[in-house]
Parts: structure tokens; sequence; C-alpha cells
């Protein structure tokens, strides 16, 4: 026991105090603890999750992959549809140049072997959103083989190691709820370019699932080959699960289908592993399918029995030569990678002093670490890095999940909230004011803090003058309390609560303390 669960501790408490603000958090990570252990203590005694990921990301381009078509989103159903897209007789591929290098920037930056010759192949399934019959994909030579993330988990580091990465199109978009007998085709997705980014099945359990495609997503957007938007379906996630005995060969996987959410996916998993283990300590067996994912209910539901490789009868793309890269070209695409995340985290800890922990969740927001860097350079009284990223990762952080909103969208600058930490900092105003300078920015106000708060007249009250008035005439009115001060030190708090009020909130702290202090202790 005490192995099994010593190794757990820190994480469970991270789990139960990071973030915390009052007593109703605290008593939620009670039931995370529970979470926790059920899933990493009882479930890992006795059998042992198995997890392979097919990510499916959209590559940033302007066109499709074998047409001039737009990608833009959010157009009239049907509108973004070449004749090759619709698969019209005649039609044929013209490969997209930029959404191959985007493959092989994305290849690089996960450490992948970026193969020189790779080859187009068909894969063959019928479905109405696909107008040709068949897929354009890469099977047997892809353009990237190996690479690996490595997923810093808040007790320990795993390394998960990648198959292959391949490009491929996408198909169309069945839409079932417009009409209560018919089914509706866009074919404004079809077409479009996908890398197919493929995991080995080293995946142990939902949290690394979910971190995994958290900082896949993180990765992309950095290097800029795909949005990243799960909303828009530009990520979406198939989870292969299967569940062993420890030591065990792998057991029967299910694929889990079209999971378009980080929750969702860590939910659609933990469903799927109790599924599995429920079914095989009953004696059944498990059937290889393939599952949607129910996020009202939380389950999995089956869609059709498994296909395999047979089943698409594969053949080579006999419209497309062999793609070739030059190695020149592939060093010249690797000089374009910006500065990649785990690099970026490090520096924040070397240059700024901030825990790993701090650099991990200004790096997850992508634009955040600029953003953080930025507010630091205008400073110029706040000499805080930590101060900085307190209110980031929770004012902003709140105000962008809100708004739905990227950091690049925020209406508060880095100078304008460099403005109010240094009017913060310097005791201007207080940090409870500083909340109601930082509404009046979020409100479109795009004056510094100092114009805002001159204009409000929300500056501190440090009048030393009158606040020691305003003590001696609380002291007279209320002389039982003054009393107690002697026998309880406490009783200050009485005043200061009756003090401030008077004082519009505003009152210098500090200030009022000493005054209050001075005069109860002459009583």
């Amino acid at each position: 026991l005490k192995n099994n669960l010593e190794p757990l501790i820190p994480h469970l408490f991270r789990q139960m105090v990071v973030g915390a603000t009052g007593l109703p958090r605290t008593f939620r990570g009670f039931s995370k603890f529970r979470a926790v252990l059920n899933r990493h203590f009882s479930v890992k005694s006795s059998w042992e999750p198995v997890i392979g990921l097919e990510v499916h990301a959209q590559i940033t381009s302007n066109t499709k992959l074998f047409s001039g078509a737009s990608t833009s989103y959010g157009a009239p159903p049907n509108s973004k549809v070449s004749f090759y897209d619709a698969a019209f007789p005649g039609s044929l591929p013209k490969l997209n140049r930029e959404c191959v290098h985007q493959a092989v920037r994305t290849g690089l930056a996960l450490g992948g072997q970026i193969n020189v010759r790779s080859t187009f192949d068909r894969k063959h399934y019928f479905y109405c959103d696909l107008p040709a019959g068949y897929q354009i994909t890469q099977y047997y030579n892809p353009i990237v083989t190996g690479g690996s993330l490595t997923l810093n988990l808040p007790s320990y580091t795993k390394t998960i190691n990648l198959e292959r990465i391949h490009i491929e199109q996408d198909s169309g978009k069945s839409m079932h709820d417009q009409h209560p007998q018919l089914s509706y085709v866009d074919l404004n997705r079809a077409g479009s370019a996908l890398m197919e980014i493929v995991s080995t099945p080293e995946i142990s359990s939902s949290e690394e699932a979910g971190a995994y495609l958290a900082k896949l997503q993180s990765m992309m957007r950095y290097i800029g080959t795909c949005d990243g938007s799960m909303e828009e379906g530009s990520i979406r996630c198939d989870a292969n699960v299967s569940v062993r005995r420890p030591g065990e060969p792998f057991g029967t996987r299910c694929e889990i289908k079209n999971v378009n959410s980080i929750k969702y996916l860590m939910k659609a998993i933990d469903y799927e592993i109790k599924r599995h283990i429920s079914l095989l300590e009953k004696g059944e067996t498990i059937k290889m399918e393939t599952r949607g994912y129910d996020a009202q209910d939380n389950v999995t539901i089956p869609l059709r029995a498994k296909e395999t490789s047979i089943d698409y009868r594969y053949l080579p793309e006999p419209d497309l030569l062999p793609l070739i890269l030059s190695q020149e070209k592939i060093e010249e695409l690797k000089r374009t990678l910006p500065e990649l995340p785990e690099s970026i985290k490090k520096r924040l800890i070397e240059k700024y002093s901030i825990t790993a922990y701090s650099a991990e969740t200004l790096v997850g927001e992508f634009e955040a670490p600029a953003y953080f860097e930025e507010v630091i350079s205008h400073l110029q009284t706040c000499q805080s890095p930590s101060t900085v990223w307190n209110w980031i990762t929770k004012e902003v952080y709140r105000e962008l999940n809100n708004s739905n909103l990227k950091i690049r969208e925020f209406p508060v600058g880095p100078k304008q909230l460099a403005s109010l930490l240094d009017s913060i900092e310097s005791g201007i105003i207080s940090s409870r004011t500083g909340k109601q300078v930082f509404k009046e920015m979020l409100g479109g106000d795009s004056r510094n803090a100092q114009e805002i708060i001159d204009s409000k007249g929300w500056a501190v009250i440090s009048d030393r003058e009158k606040i020691s008035t305003l003590c001696k005439e609380l002291v007279k009115e209320f002389p039982v309390q003054a009393k107690k001060y002697k026998t309880s030190k406490k009783s200050i708090d009485f005043f200061m609560g009756k003090i401030m009020p008077k004082l519009e909130g505003r009152g210098d702290l500090k200030i009022v303390r000493e005054e209050l202090t001075l005069l109860l202790e002459a009583e």
C-alpha cells in the first residue's frame, strides 16, 4: 500500500490546494483525492489501461490539400467547394506545397524522422460526405516517422513516443439535426489538409491522454501549423482503449471516434476503461468496434464493427507522384521554427525565478508567455514576476474563459495592466480597488490606471490628519470596545471595520492601523 500510494501524494495534494480560494474548493479537492485514488490505485492493482491516440489536426493553410478552394471557417454550406472536392469526373489533385511544409515543421518540432520520400494512397470507404468514395492518405510511406512528446504531470514526467505523422484529406460534414427525416451534407471541409499524428499505445490513464492532447495542441499553436481550435473542429481525436492484466499481451481495443474536447476525451476514456473491466470481470469478451461518446449521458455507444486495413482496400494513388523532399529544404524549414514551449518554459524559470508549475501554466496558454514578458517590460514600481503571474493566471485567464477570447483579442494590453500593477504596488490604490480599475479597463476604457483612478476619485486616502480625526471620533463613540483592547488586541478589528466605510473603503490600512493603535494604547 505504501509503495503504491506514496508517489501519488504530491499529485493528490496539488489537486486539492492549487488555486483554492476557499473552503468549498477544498472540499471539492477531497472528491478529486478519491477519484485519483480510484483511478491510479484500485484500477492499477489488477488492470492496466492501454491507450493510443490518433489526433487529426487541420493544417493551417489558406487553401485545401489538393485544390484551390478556401479553407475559411464559417462560410455558408457548400460555398467553398471545387470540382475536385466534389469528385467531379476528370478533376485531378494538385498538391499544396504549404501543407507539406507545415507537416514537416510539425515533425521537426516533435523530433521525428522526416522521410525524404513519401507516397500517397487511396483509403476506400463509403459515406455520404466522402464524394469520391475514397480518401487520399499516406498509409504505406508517411512523411514523418517517430518523434515523441514529454508530459510534465504534477507528480511525474513521462515521454510518449509517436508512431507516425501522415498527411491526408478531410471528409465533408454530415448534419443529422437539420431535418426530421433527412441528413444534410456540407462539403466546405472536404479536401482540407489534415495531419494525423499517431501515438504508440503507451498512455496509461485519462490524465495522461488529456495532458498529451493539451501539449500537442499548444505546440502546434506555437509553431503555427494548426490553430488548435477544438470548437471549430481543427483538432479531433480518436482514442484506442483496451485493458490488460499487468505483464499480459494487449487486450481487445475499441476506438472512440471524433472527440473534440479534452474534457470529453478524458471522460470517454474513463468510461471505456470501466466498461472493459466490468465486462472482463464478468467473464465476457470485448468486441472490437468503433464507438462514439455521448457527452450528455457520459457513456460511449457502439457505432460499427472496427474495420481493419484490409477493409479499406489501400492502393497507391495513381494521380500523384511520390513526394520527394531535399535535405536542404528540410534544413530550411527547421530554421523557420520559433522557440518551442519547453525552451520557453526553461527560459521563464531561469530569467524570472518563477516555479516550474508557474511556467507550465503560462506556456500552456498560447501567447501568454509573450504577454507576461511584455507586462514585465513596462513595469516601473512593481518588480515582482510572481505578482504578474498571479494576475494573468487568475484575472486574465478568468476573463479569457468567460469571453472565449484569445490573448491577442484581450481588451487590456500589457502596458495597461503594468500601469495597474504599479499603482497597486506603490500604494496609490488597494488590491480591491485595483479590481475595480481592471473592470473599467475590461469595459473598454483604454486609459492607463492612474488616469482612471484620478477620474473616479479612487486613490487611497493617506491624509494622516483626516484619518486620525475619524479614529478619535470612533474611540469616543465606542468606549466599551476601546477598553477591551487592553485585554484583547483583536478588538482593533472592530474599529477597522467601522472606519473603512467612512473612508469609502479607500483608507490606507497601514496608517489607519497605526493611528488606531496609538489611540487605543493611550486609553
